[in-house]
């Protein structure tokens, strides 16, 4: 009687433990699930990748516009020609990196800035926090698309002056650096600039941006 009694009790057991189980897996989901919106919701989620220019190290992503894209293609086949027509390299360049800097619609979030991979490297930092507290501020999340602020999209950049002068700063000196004059249009006017003015210098094989006025 006592030994039925006993497998009877463990018997009983092992639903609890079954349940018990169960229940930690559902946490652990969960917990994965929460993780992931956290990455993601922080700019640091991965983004399907388009396009790249290997050579220099661009990328195009999901998330640009459908008018970045288009700059990026342009992009993409001036810069695998065998010459290089650095002008326009220079001019390109600032047309796709003020359209995606400026095209805060397309954004994510305010970690999710433009045109990064465009300027100077040791710069980089400084302009993602400047951009954060600044242009990108008030740029409410839209990981889950539901998002209804008015936010800018540029459609059409146009580069109205190009010319070589000499730059120099703490660190960087070019002689040779061009500075491109460019005329923004926007899907809706929301007072954003539509003047902006570059500075391009040259680092190795690449053009860089180092001011934005």
């Amino acid at each position: 009687m006592k030994s039925e009694k006993i497998r009877k009790r463990r018997i009983r057991i092992w639903p609890v433990i079954s349940f018990l189980v169960l229940c930690c897996f559902l946490i652990l989901v969960l917990c994965l699930k929460d993780i992931y919106k956290s990455l993601k919701s922080s700019g640091e989620a991965e983004v399907e990748i388009l396009s790249t220019i290997e050579t220099y190290g661009y990328t195009l992503n999901e998330n640009d516009s459908p008018y970045v894209e288009e700059l990026f293609k342009e992009l993409k086949k001036e810069l695998e020609k065998e010459n290089v027509e650095e002008e326009k390299y220079a001019s390109l360049l600032s047309q796709i990196f003020v359209a995606d800097f400026y095209s805060l619609k397309h954004a994510i979030n305010k970690n999710d800035i433009g045109g990064t991979q465009f300027v100077y490297e040791a710069y980089q930092n400084d302009f993602v926090a400047l951009a954060k507290n600044s242009v990108y501020a008030t740029i409410e999340n839209n990981i889950y698309g539901t998002r209804k602020q008015s936010l800018p999209l540029v459609t059409a950049v146009e580069v109205t002056s190009i010319e070589q002068m000499e730059y120099e700063s703490d660190l960087v000196v070019d002689e040779e650096a061009y500075q491109v004059d460019l005329y923004l249009t926007y899907e809706e006017d929301l007072e954003y600039p539509n003047h902006v003015t570059l500075i391009v210098i040259h680092n190795h094989h690449k053009l860089q941006i180092v001011k934005m006025n």
